[in-house]
């Protein structure tokens, strides 16, 4: 079932149009949230970074767009779907109405709400091999706009088809300074001694929520000292730990770089913070 501005529907073939502007121009955004029997995992961080990327693109935020109504249309999609007593991956994608070319004719939004179900209800870690690779055909280019989860991702895709013929688990993404910004789908967390390392935001990663849980985790970890700082490509083999985070893994840990293998110690430890955090909020 797929919820299309509040009404559920069947089917979403005849939903959307071909002049629908996030397929003909890129002109959306998406938030992608866990649900667990119910319960939406940091629903005020994806609620608040959603009104905020809106007003970034300008698209006109509706009166009833309240934390508490969407909140009501996604457990409603969730429900629908039978998935109230299990684990759900819930995605959200708001795009500006059709018409107009660049230029639209109108800011107002259509919204659509679609889930499928997931296996595991708190976060596990994965300690199987992972390994990743820098993926340099394209670049990011620092700003705003490169923090926004919007659809217009294409070096993602190439990223990630690379990673598929080269048989890595992930890419990392550069920037156009060259430093390190993020993986293909998650933040970016790096482990030297008793320093953990992100890129800043102004680097052009993604402002993701599960990012953001880290950091305050980490802030309140004894004997380590969080650092927001450009990543360069010659970190990566001096590290003693790389690890990925997104709402949906939690934390995935890099095993191998190039001829280099990491660690997972901190990994264990912060994801056994994270699933301690959710059982108390």
């Amino acid at each position: 079932m797929v919820n299309f501005n509040g009404t559920l529907h069947e089917s979403s073939s005849n939903l959307l149009s071909l002049e629908n502007r996030g397929y003909a121009y890129g002109d959306a955004l998406f938030e992608t949230i866990k649900v667990v029997h119910g319960k939406i995992l940091f629903w005020e961080d994806h609620y608040f970074r959603l009104m905020a990327s809106m007003r970034i693109l300008r698209m006109e935020i509706p009166m009833d767009f309240t934390m508490e109504f969407i909140e009501s249309e996604i457990l409603k999609t969730v429900e629908a779907n039978q998935l109230m007593k299990a684990t759900a991956r819930v995605r959200m994608n708001v795009h500006r109405v059709e018409g107009g070319k660049y230029t639209p004719t109108s800011n107002d939004i259509n919204y659509n709400i679609i889930a499928e179900r997931l296996e595991s209800d708190f976060y596990a870690l994965n300690t199987g091999p992972y390994t990743i690779e820098l993926f340099k055909d394209f670049y990011v280019a620092p700003g705003l706009l490169s923090t926004l989860k919007t659809t217009g991702k294409n070096i993602n895709i190439l990223g990630s088809i690379f990673a598929k013929e080269n048989n890595f688990e992930n890419c990392l993404l550069l920037n156009t300074e060259k430093t390190v910004v993020e993986a293909l789908n998650g933040n970016l967390f790096l482990v030297k001694d008793r320093v953990i390392k992100t890129p800043p935001l102004s680097e052009g990663c993604l402002k993701g929520i599960m990012r953001k849980q880290m950091i305050a985790i980490v802030e309140q970890l004894e004997g380590y000292i969080l650092e927001e700082a450009p990543i360069s490509p010659f970190e990566l083999q001096k590290a003693d730990e790389l690890f990925i985070t997104n709402c949906i893994v939690g934390i995935q840990p890099v095993t191998n770089y190039r001829k280099k293998e990491f660690t997972a110690e901190v990994s264990k430890l912060l994801i056994e913070r994270l699933n301690t955090k959710i059982r108390l909020s």
